[in-house]
């Protein structure tokens, strides 16, 4: 009976491990010696107004080895848009996040002009065209890793990691800032220790209008925190990583269902990280704790709900080759291993997104066949969609919609309510919320069919 049931296991196994292979498929394999390689987390992946992949990597031996901004199709054509040469920025391991103006707004760890070194807040036309919105001027200002977000009302809020150093210490251990399209900075808050340290994903505006966000340390079991804080600077700490619920937390966001998940690098049953879950009074409740064997070990990147409601996300290490893994769960906490990394095709993957054609874009910080790290695709059988930049707005406001297959004579309806297009391209349309529009999906009629959002557009009163 043993020798049967192996063998079904190995059957399995084999036929998962196929489906995997058949899904999963290389785009870019980065070289080590030449142009863009070693994408570092949380290396945030943007979708651009013309269907591109936008995304920044920590080395560039082509150029000054500062990094570099690049975009891939989803073909796999590359093309290096701006190298880096400290001066405007060194280490941009953040990735980037398409604001409204069309620009791509992100941060470099190091770097900056004259004697300052302690990291930039840029802006990237979609040419590669970098200009420096702001320098930090000590370590305990600056530091900054994730890009920051555009809020509601057109200006970013993001974060910056601080110094390293002891995570129990009381004093600057990273901030919270506000900062505009032109430039002008605002700091909001600055952590001490016991209200979290080294925050470095990025933030999320919430459904309630609030930024949400973890911070990888401090807290009294200085395994980290998740706080909130609003457009004044006012702070709150939501709650306290403990081991048990996981520690040092990476990543953040609020799903359709209104609740909040991440994921941790380390601690939960097993130490090697966790799936957790939020809820709107601060509960915390592990969905899945990795075991560091076939599921994977050590999440990092982020997080992401795709149209089928599914959460997806990466481990840096585990699996069946030690190399990582692409997961799914459900809101619930059903757990399944969809990909184990090679090194052959890639390790150690970094970051995921869910373009308007349906099918994930991910990255992995080496191997691969030429050292650097890859660009893969992974096919989940979803159907294209449209998504946009505006969650909410008012009647007579402007959204912008991304997909493809538009043209003159699509139309786009808010929640059944037929709106005017201001402006159209094959992958990118402006639209004008219209009278008597209600919150709900937006559509689309398209070359490919009419395709519905991947979200929900809220009309404010």
């Amino acid at each position: 009976m043993k020798i049967v049931r192996l063998a079904g296991l190995a059957l399995v196994w084999v036929v998962a491990t196929t489906v995997s292979a058949q899904s999963y498929k290389v785009l870019v394999n980065f070289n080590l010696n030449q142009g863009p390689s070693l994408p570092d987390e949380p290396g945030i992946i943007a979708q651009s107004r013309g269907g591109y992949l936008v995304t920044t990597a920590s080395d560039d031996i082509t150029g000054s080895a500062n990094g570099s901004a690049f975009r891939v199709d989803t073909s796999g054509a590359l093309k290096v848009l701006h190298e880096f040469d400290r001066t405007d920025g060194s280490l941009p391991i953040g990735g980037l996040t398409l604001g409204r103006d069309g620009e791509f707004y992100g941060t470099a760890l190091f770097g900056g002009s004259g004697s300052l070194n302690y990291g930039t807040i840029f802006s990237m036309t979609p040419d590669g065209i970098v200009k420096t919105l702001h320098e930090f001027p000590s370590a305990a200002e600056g530091l900054p890793q994730a890009p920051p977000i555009q809020s509601l009302y057109g200006d970013f809020y993001g974060t910056t990691a601080g110094p390293t150093g002891d995570p129990g210490s009381e004093a600057n251990q990273g901030t919270i800032y506000k900062i505009t399209s032109d430039g002008d900075f605002t700091s909001l808050h600055t952590f001490t220790g016991p209200d979290g340290a080294n925050p470095s994903a990025p933030l999320v505006q919430a459904t309630n209008f609030w930024f949400y966000g973890v911070a990888e340390h401090g807290g009294p079991s200085f395994v980290g925190t998740i706080f909130r804080v609003n457009s004044s600077g006012d702070f709150e700490v939501l709650f306290n990583f403990d081991y048990s619920h996981g520690g040092y937390p990476v990543s953040l966001i609020q799903a359709d269902d209104g609740n909040f998940y991440g994921m941790t690098y380390l601690a939960g049953a097993y130490n090697y990280g966790v799936v957790f879950k939020m809820d709107p009074t601060n509960k915390v409740t592990v969905l899945h704790s990795f075991t560091g064997g076939s599921d994977g070990a050590g999440p990092v990147g982020n997080l992401i709900q795709a149209t089928d409601g599914y959460l997806y996300g990466t481990t840096n290490s585990g699996g069946e080759s030690g190399w990582g893994v692409l997961f799914r769960i459900s809101t619930s906490g059903d757990f399944h291993v969809l990909h184990t990394f090679e090194k052959s095709t890639g390790g150690y993957p970094i970051a995921l997104i869910q373009h308007t054609d349906g099918f994930l874009y991910g990255d992995t910080n080496s191997f691969g066949s030429a050292g650097g790290g890859v660009f893969y695709r992974y096919d989940l059988g979803l159907s294209p969609f449209v998504t946009f930049l505006d969650c909410y707005g008012r009647v007579g406001e402007t959204v912008q919609i991304l997909g493809d297959g538009f043209t003159s004579e699509s139309k786009a309806y808010f929640n059944g309510v037929q709106a005017d297009i201001i402006e159209v391209e094959p992958t990118y349309m402006r639209v004008l919320v219209p009278e008597g529009a209600t919150s709900g999906p937006i559509t689309v009629t398209t070359t490919k069919g009419t395709l519905k959002s991947n979200k929900v557009f809220v009309i404010r009163p």
